[in-house]
């Protein structure tokens, strides 16, 4: 029953797509999850696929978002500066970069409540759980250097110099990790055996990487640029394709069941890619999001697409000079293909 299940749904996705691509029918925003706040910026934002429950950065804290229901379950405070939030499998353990405070906090899942906290370099950006090593990756934009934290101590165990800002990075889950290098515009490449950099890979003259994705079946790399996507062989660094993405990109997702690249991009837009196959790429029509909502996360299981945003106003500035958040705002826009409960 489950072989014939996967079968069914993955014949389902590929129609879905299909009459997507010939009919042009945008997928659209679903709903939007109301947060509010105080107006503070955000950055990533991650789903737990153990209890369902989105964890949205937001200023100083993490907001955790029930994902069925939309409603707020509960908010973990003192996280100054937070960037992401990752989960180990199969434990309660859950981690958040502080980005201001220099550290990664650790909580239960269970109880939301901070239970350890671990120094790492300086403003701790992108983490995740990387499968091959069992270790976390913590990115440290400031200190131009990668944290490998082990879950079974919650202390860091190597420190990788990687030679410019690392913004985010993403495994193969053979042994090797992919770092976007912000201020040098290229991907580092690391041998988690070694925890040693073993290649610099240049991105064909692009300008500031920062959202990563992969493909683990095709070994291709998809990295966000300025207006552009650069994808990249895995295995060699080789630029297999460059296509022109929306403005202000700050996230990638490759949804593997139905071979489709989605960036984020601040302007208000997702930018839409088909893999046809390793080699050969379709763009396809934006859909239309909120400005302001340049990161992304994908759920597997729905193949719904979560962005977070806010209002803007026309009229106040911020202390950067660009148009301020309106306090209360703050929100989680759903995506996915109306009528079908699948993008």
């Amino acid at each position: 029953m489950r072989i014939k299940s996967i079968s069914l749904t993955a014949v389902f996705l590929t129609l879905s797509f299909n009459i997507y691509a010939q009919n042009h029918n945008p997928l659209k925003v679903l709903k939007t999850l109301q947060i509010g706040g105080d107006g503070s910026g955000w950055d990533y934002l991650s789903l737990n696929p153990q209890n369902n429950r989105l964890y949205v950065s937001h200023g100083s804290r993490v907001n955790i978002i029930d994902k069925v229901t939309g409603s707020p379950v509960a908010e973990i405070t003192d996280t100054n500066g937070v960037h992401g939030i990752a989960f180990v499998p199969d434990t309660n353990k859950g981690y958040i970069s502080c980005g201001k405070l220099d550290m990664v906090k650790v909580f239960d899942t269970h109880t939301s409540k901070v239970i350890s906290e671990i120094p790492t370099g300086k403003n701790p950006d992108a983490i995740f759980y990387e499968i091959f090593s069992k270790k976390l990756i913590v990115c440290n934009g400031k200190s131009n250097d990668v944290s490998i934290i082990d879950p079974q101590t919650n202390a860091v165990i190597r420190t990788i110099d990687v030679g410019g800002k690392p913004e985010t990075a993403v495994s193969d889950n053979k042994g090797r990790i992919f770092v976007n290098i912000e201020d040098k515009n290229e991907v580092a490449v690391i041998d988690v055996k070694t925890f040693t950099v073993l290649h610099h890979w240049d991105l064909d003259k692009e300008e500031e990487p920062s959202g990563l994705a992969i493909d683990t079946k095709t070994n291709r790399l998809f990295s966000t640029c300025d207006k552009m996507l650069v994808i990249l062989d895995s295995n060699t660094g080789k630029v297999i394709k460059k296509t022109s993405i929306g403005e202000g990109s700050d996230g990638v997702v490759f949804d593997s069941a139905s071979n489709t690249i989605y960036t984020s991009n601040g302007e208000g837009t997702i930018s839409v890619v088909h893999q046809d196959h390793a080699n050969q790429y379709t763009s396809l029509p934006n859909i239309e999001t909120k400005k302001g909502a340049r990161t992304i996360a994908l759920d597997p299981s729905t193949h719904h697409l979560y962005l977070p945003t806010a209002d803007f106003s026309t009229k106040e500035k911020d202390s950067r000079g660009r148009a301020a958040i309106l306090p209360g705002t703050f929100q989680v826009l759903e995506v996915g293909i109306a009528g079908t409960g699948k993008p």
